[in-house]
């Protein structure tokens, strides 16, 4: 499998801009669509972005739309998650992972995924 590691998690203040890493193992990189989830306490995994393996098409939830912005670099075997005006509803873990379909929203069609990293939105 694919080692992904996020990075980019921290706190900030509603309305604030962070961006996250996703920074994979193996140049298999580019074969893979990539996507984001997050997870808050107390609920379950949620899909918010997908990417195609080109980079090409993008893919968002309603809940980001217009807010997140998902890239990727296959050259740096990176991909990427600006992320604007946030709100404390996106206060969760995120996570990155790769799949092999075209770009999926279902955690299962997902292969590799990242440990996960913190992104907390408060005053």
């Amino acid at each position: 499998q694919v080692q992904l590691v996020e990075s980019g998690g921290g706190w900030v203040q509603p309305g604030g801009s962070l961006r996250l890493s996703c920074a994979a193992s193996e140049r298999t990189f580019s074969s893979s669509a990539m996507g984001w989830f997050r997870q808050a306490p107390g609920k379950e995994r949620e899909w918010i972005v997908a990417i195609s393996r080109s980079g090409g098409n993008t893919y968002y939830a309603d809940s980001v739309r217009g807010r997140f912005t998902i890239s990727r670099d296959n050259a740096k075997n990176t991909v990427y998650l600006q992320m604007y005006s946030l709100k404390p509803e996106d206060t969760a873990v995120y996570y990155c992972a790769t799949s092999d379909k075209r770009w999926s929203l279902i955690p299962d069609d997902y292969d590799s995924w990242g440990q996960g990293t913190q992104v907390t939105v408060s005053s």
